[in-house]
């Protein structure tokens, strides 16, 4: 069975497996400062009312049958240190059950989170997660060689990832087929950061070949994965490249950061040596593994495989999935992104006054930490920390802003709840409730190099429209 083990990918699992828990430890963290605003006993969509529907509750959850805020810090910190525990190397020593205990143990406290999530934990990235520190936990520890089956499952993983990202965009947006997404994707992204607007300044030509090296990078590199070394870490390395240059341009929480990671597992370390000659050839793991965790590896292979048919079908589907999940556990999802790309920037802002009658008010704007607001202020990075408020903000033009969390927040806006301003950048009236709240909608787009020149502007907006007219306490939020 010496095939089973593959030695020449001991640095690839200490980056997997300590990469995938630094990942962890910051989702853990996200949702220590957030959950409870968002989703707590007094959030905009409380987990206990949640409860009262289990039906509604997507998968297995500690919380299923009690919730509270406290049990929530509880599995956060409790997720953190075992994240943390991994990320110093401390499971590793031990047997291979060690860290697989850990990181399944990280897997159900992060899966019981997410599942009572709602709309806050509705995004791609989370279910990715989810599936890298399942498959990470079968990766053993530094008495056993890693298996070769959970470095096959990786490249299928970010198959998967990258293939499945390629298809949707091609059966979606028609600006994907004629090279002209990028004309519009920097600036119209969820959440810019400090380069975005350089990276949408550039040249249209150069925007035509970014949208080439997507295509090349999603729709081909992929099949590279599978192929002898050393040309399976060269696909890796153009997925780690590609990645690399999305953290440059934006904010997608950890979707980029996870995926360097994952690529980063299927480079052997004959490659490394080659290129570094300095890294070691013989690490001290042992030439081959227990009985006992080859029939493990084996199951959960076969479980997984399984598994893969819907992905599969998915995937050869006209009417293609974005980010699905095809069972409770959340295991060998379907994955993509932006399979339409937006046009226009249009954001939601929420203003409020002090005065009694709106009609004669100062209208101040409340300013969020990661979406633009202020046209001066240059947007900053925060991945892979996850703004959750912030992309949910997002979201609201391209549906309703009739939405429930969004006037539970505009009530705690006119109730000046403090761990609800705590989640923003600015507060215009300082802790002072406001006495009305109104949302308006604004045009917003990057400014050319001479308007800014001119101006000090890093966006130019122009008002479109009041979508929620003034509202107070003593009118009955919807």
């Amino acid at each position: 069975m010496d095939w089973f083990w593959a030695p020449d990918y001991e640095l690839a699992r200490q980056i997997l497996q300590r990469g995938v828990a630094a990942i962890y430890l910051i989702a853990f963290l996200s949702s220590a400062n957030q959950f409870r605003v968002l989703l707590g006993e007094h959030g905009l969509l409380p987990v206990p009312e949640l409860l009262k529907h289990k039906r509604f509750v997507r998968g297995p959850t500690l919380f299923r049958w009690r919730y509270s805020d406290r049990l929530l810090v509880t599995v956060c910190v409790l997720g953190m240190l075992l994240a943390a525990s991994v990320v110093v190397g401390l499971p590793q020593f031990g047997p291979p059950w060690l860290p697989m205990l850990v990181f399944l143990g990280l897997w159900l406290l992060y899966m019981s989170i997410v599942n009572v999530g709602q709309t806050f934990y509705g995004f791609g990235w989370e279910m990715l997660l989810l599936e890298a520190g399942f498959l990470a936990a079968f990766l053993g520890s530094d008495q056993v060689p890693p298996p070769l089956p959970i470095i096959l499952l990786t490249a299928w993983l970010i198959f998967r990832l990258e293939f499945g990202a390629g298809m949707i965009k091609l059966r979606g947006d028609r600006a994907w087929r004629d090279l002209t997404a990028l004309y519009y994707h920097h600036e119209t992204q969820p959440m810019p950061n400090p380069f975005s607007r350089q990276a949408h300044l550039l040249p249209k030509p150069v925007h035509r070949m970014e949208v080439l090296g997507n295509h090349f990078a999603q729709l081909v590199v992929p099949f590279l994965l599978f192929l002898p070394q050393p040309v399976a870490s060269i696909g890796a390395a153009i997925v780690i490249l590609t990645q690399g240059w999305l953290v440059i341009t934006g904010n997608f929480a950890w979707l980029n950061w996870i995926t360097i990671v994952l690529a980063f597992g299927l480079i052997s370390d004959s490659v490394w040596h080659a290129l570094i000659p300095g890294i070691p050839l013989d690490w001290q793991a042992g030439e081959v593994g227990p009985t006992w965790w080859l029939v493990v590896v084996a199951l959960v292979t076969v479980l997984l495989l399984v598994l893969s048919f819907w992905p599969i079908r998915n995937l050869l589907s006209r009417n293609q999935l974005m980010n699905a999940s095809f069972n409770r556990l959340q295991l060998v999802n379907a994955y993509g992104a932006f399979g339409s790309v937006t046009k226009r920037r249009i954001e939601v802002i929420v203003e409020g006054t002090l005065v009694e009658q709106p009609d004669e008010a100062d209208w101040r704007e409340y300013e969020f930490k990661g979406k633009p607001g202020d046209t001066a202020r240059l947007s900053r990075q925060f991945a892979p920390y996850h703004l959750r408020l912030d992309w949910l903000m997002w979201f609201l033009p391209l549906g309703s802003v009739h939405t429930e969390w969004f006037y539970a927040f505009l009530g705690k806006l006119l109730e000046a709840d403090r761990p609800t301003l705590r989640m923003l950048r600015h507060d215009p009236f300082d802790g002072t409730p406001p006495r009305w709240v109104r949302v308006l909608t604004y045009h917003y787009r990057f400014s050319t190099r001479q308007e800014f020149r001119r101006t000090r502007l890093r966006w130019i907006r122009e008002q479109r429209r009041e979508v929620i007219p003034p509202v107070s306490l003593d009118h009955e939020l919807p």
